[in-house]
C-alpha cells in the first residue's frame, strides 16, 4: 500500500486522468434535454474541454483555472444549463486554492461564490405548486429562499476551496519540516566536525606532553650512562634502569591516548588519567634525571575534579620539560600548589637562563609553538587564567589559577 501510494504521489497525472474519465463519461451520457439544439452541442464541447482541463491542472494550475472559469461564465452568458459534467468545476476551486498562485487561489473564491447566484439567476426559478382545484401554479421564490437556495449551490465550491486551501497549508508545513530536518542535519555534521577536530587537537595536546616529557628524561639518563659507563658501571645501570621505566610509563600513556581512539564496544579497560596525587612520582622521574626540584603543598589537599586534576599535572610536566630543555646546567626549579578555598594555584619557576623574547612570542618555552599555547588551552577548558614570564632575579615563572568545583 505504501508503494502504492508513492507512486501515486510520483505520477499525480495518472491519478488526474483517471477522474477526467469519470467526469468524460458522466458529460457524454444523454441528459433529460435540458439543453437542445445548438445548446446541447456547446453542452458536449463542454463536457469534453473539462476533462482535458483536468488531466493537466497540476502542471499548469494557473492556466487551467482561469481557462475552467472563462469556460463557466461562456456557459452562463450563452444560456447553457449545467449538466453532469459540471461537477468537473468543482476540482477547479480545489485546484486554485491547492496549486494556483495567489491571484488563481482569489480567482477560484471568488467564482465558487458567485457559481450559486449566477447559476440560480440561470434557470429562472420557480416553484410549482397545486391549487385546491389541482391546477398546477409556478410562484417565484421569496427573498429568503432565494439566498438559502443560492448559499446552498455555492457551498459545494467553498468546501472544495477550503480543502484545496488547508492541502496547500499542509504542503507548506511539511516542506519546513523537511528544510528543517535538512538544516538540523547540516548543524549535526559540523557540530560533529568540530568535536573530532577538538578531540584531535586533545590527543595531540595529550602525545606532545607525553612524548615530550618521557623522551626528554630518557635522552638525558641516556647521556649520562654513556658518560659514566666505563667508570661507573653502577651509575650506568640505575640510568639504563630509569630509562627503561621512563619508556614503559610512555607507553602505558600511548595505549591510553590511543584508547581515545577505538569504539565505544572495546572491553579494555583505560588507564586512569595522571592528578595531583601523581605528582610525587614525576618529581621524583625529574631528579632522578638530573634536576633538583622542590615540592611544596599548602591548604587543605582534597579530591579534586578530573579535568583540574590532568591541567595541573600537565603543566607541571610540560614546565618542568621545559626547564630541562632551556634552563641550563645547575639549574634548581620549585613547585608549589596552593589548595584554595575556591580555587587551586600551582606556580613553577626556576633560576635558569629563561626563555628568550622570541620563545616566548612563539608561544612556547620548547621553540614550537606548542607547550604554552597547550597550557593556555588546558586552563582555558577549566575557565582559570595564566601567567608566564621571565622571573625578576632570573629564570622563567609559570603560575596557574584554576578555579574549584565540586568533584564528582
Amino acid at each position: 500500500m505504501q508503494r502504492l501510494n508513492a507512486w501515486i504521489r510520483r505520477h499525480p497525472m495518472v491519478v488526474d486522468s483517471a477522474w477526467a474519465a469519470i467526469v468524460l463519461f458522466l458529460g457524454v451520457l444523454p441528459d433529460s434535454g435540458a439543453n437542445t439544439g445548438w445548446r446541447a452541442g456547446v453542452q458536449f464541447a463542454v463536457a469534453l474541454i473539462i476533462p482535458l482541463l483536468m488531466v493537466f491542472r497540476r502542471r499548469y494550475p494557473d492556466a487551467t483555472v482561469a481557462a475552467a472559469t472563462a469556460l463557466g461564465v461562456g456557459q452562463i452568458v450563452l444560456g447553457v444549463l449545467p449538466a453532469a459534467s459540471s461537477i468537473g468545476y468543482l476540482v477547479f476551486a480545489y485546484t486554485g486554492a491547492a496549486f494556483g498562485s495567489r491571484w488563481t487561489s482569489r480567482l477560484a473564491l471568488t467564482a465558487g461564490l458567485a457559481a450559486g447566484p449566477l447559476t440560480f439567476w440561470q434557470i429562472h426559478p420557480t416553484k410549482v405548486l397545486r391549487d385546491e382545484d389541482g391546477d398546477i401554479l409556478q410562484r417565484p421564490y421569496q427573498l429568503g429562499e432565494s439566498v438559502l437556495i443560492t448559499a446552498l449551490m455555492s457551498t459545494p465550491f467553498i468546501l472544495c476551496w477550503a480543502w484545496g486551501r488547508l492541502t496547500r497549508v499542509r504542503r507548506a508545513y511539511l516542506v519546513e519540516l523537511e528544510d528543517r530536518a535538512a538544516r538540523l542535519e547540516r548543524e549535526r555534521d559540523a557540530q560533529a566536525k568540530v568535536a573530532v577536530a577538538a578531540e584531535r587537537a586533545r590527543i595531540a595536546r595529550e602525545l606532545h606532553d607525553v612524548v615530550a616529557h618521557n623522551v626528554s628524561v630518557m635522552i638525558v639518563q641516556a647521556d649520562g650512562a654513556a658518560y659514566v659507563l666505563d667508570n661507573s658501571p653502577h651509575q650506568a645501570k640505575e640510568a639504563l634502569s630509569t630509562i627503561a621505566s621512563t619508556g614503559r610509563q610512555a607507553l602505558v600513556e600511548m595505549r591510553r591516548l590511543l584508547g581515545v581512539l577505538r569504539t565505544a564496544d572495546t572491553a579494555e579497560e583505560y588507564v586512569p588519567q595522571p592528578g595531583v596525587e601523581e605528582l610525587p612520582e614525576l618529581l621524583e622521574q625529574v631528579r632522578t634525571a638530573g634536576l633538583q626540584v622542590e615540592f611544596a603543598t599548602s591548604g587543605d589537599p582534597r579530591e579534586l575534579p578530573r579535568g583540574v586534576e590532568l591541567t595541573v599535572y600537565r603543566i607541571v610536566q610540560e614546565a618542568l620539560t621545559n626547564v630541562r630543555k632551556h634552563g641550563g646546567p645547575d639549574v634548581h626549579a620549585r613547585v608549589a600548589v596552593d589548595f584554595g578555598e575556591r580555587e587551586l594555584a600551582v606556580l613553577i619557576e626556576d633560576d635558569g637562563r629563561g626563555t628568550t623574547d622570541e620563545q616566548l612570542a612563539s608561544g612556547g618555552a620548547d621553540g614550537q609553538g606548542h607547550g604554552l599555547i597547550g597550557m593556555r588551552e588546558r586552563v582555558g577548558m577549566v575557565s582559570g587564567s595564566l601567567d608566564v614570564g621571565p622571573r625578576p632575579g632570573g629564570g622563567f615563572r609559570i603560575r596557574a589559577v584554576l578555579p574549584l568545583k565540586t568533584a564528582h
